[in-house]
């Protein structure tokens, strides 16, 4: 059996978290030591029993917490090269033996976990999303995305689950408060994806077999969990996609943290 959490999701922090067969796993650790350990702990979980910690790329928001868990319960942390040489400052000394390095593209196991990091376009060292393997199931997690390119489409097909991110509406951001630059930054091919796109990608995965959608990743302030849904489910509705029947949808929150999901 597969679990998966969201521990957190948003722009002001991010931390995943799955299991499969007593291993256990957080993508990311973007909030306080301490958040997270209370987040695992609300779900029945011990931060001591976690596995490793992988990290999809060096931003704040999803590293602010890898080091202290590392330090603090002994727990090897997984990026690539580049992501480690960007965030090693950020995160503070990390035992040697903790510190793992994957290539990106190349599966590598830990437990009973099959773990495949692919790149995806975002304006970090190298970033990636993750495809999860186990008993025959297949999870993906795939946010701080600038645009859909045709390896993360490739990545995201025949997933049983997607945490996929949807962090804005295009109209929101436009007329917001952020400064023009960065209006442009997440707008841009490097950038963050909208509801909109998120929309059209959810169908294409469902077309394709995929059944449970969460979305991820929202803007505090160019986005809200009910228009991110709305958007998803009419692009669904549209192609006689049925959520709640043909699929499930949910929004991972930003401030606390949801449901497990069981595969």
């Amino acid at each position: 059996m597969i679990k998966f959490c969201s521990l957190f999701s948003g722009s002001s922090g991010n931390s995943l978290y799955i299991e499969a067969n007593g291993t256990k796993i957080l993508i990311d650790a973007g909030l306080s030591g301490k958040r997270i350990i209370q987040a695992l702990n609300s779900i029945g979980e011990q931060p001591s029993e976690i596995s490793a910690v992988l990290v999809t790329h060096e931003h704040s928001d999803h590293i602010r917490g890898v080091g202290i868990l590392s330090r603090k319960f002994n727990i090897p942390v997984y990026a690539n090269e580049k992501t480690w040489d960007a965030m090693g400052t950020q995160i503070g000394p990390i035992n040697a033996d903790n510190m793992r390095c994957f290539t990106t593209g190349k599966e590598f196991e830990i437990g009973n976990l099959c773990i495949k990091p692919f790149p995806i376009p975002h304006d970090a060292s190298e970033p990636v999303g993750f495809n999860f393997f186990a008993e025959n199931k297949k999870v993906t997690t795939a946010t701080d995305i600038g645009h859909i390119t045709k390896e993360v489409l490739e990545s995201l097909i025949e997933s049983d689950l997607v945490l996929l991110e949807s962090n804005h509406d295009i109209e929101m951001l436009k007329v917001g408060p952020y400064p023009w630059p960065l209006k442009r930054r997440i707008l841009g091919d490097r950038g963050h994806l909208s509801n909109e796109m998120a929309g059209k990608v959810a169908v294409h995965m469902a077309q394709r077999g995929t059944r449970k959608f969460l979305l991820g990743h929202l803007s505090k302030e160019n986005n809200f969990p009910e228009l991110a849904y709305q958007t998803v489910y009419n692009a669904l509705s549209e192609q006689k996609i049925k959520v709640g029947s043909d699929v499930t949808l949910e929004v991972a929150m930003r401030d606390y943290t949801g449901s497990v999901i069981t595969l």
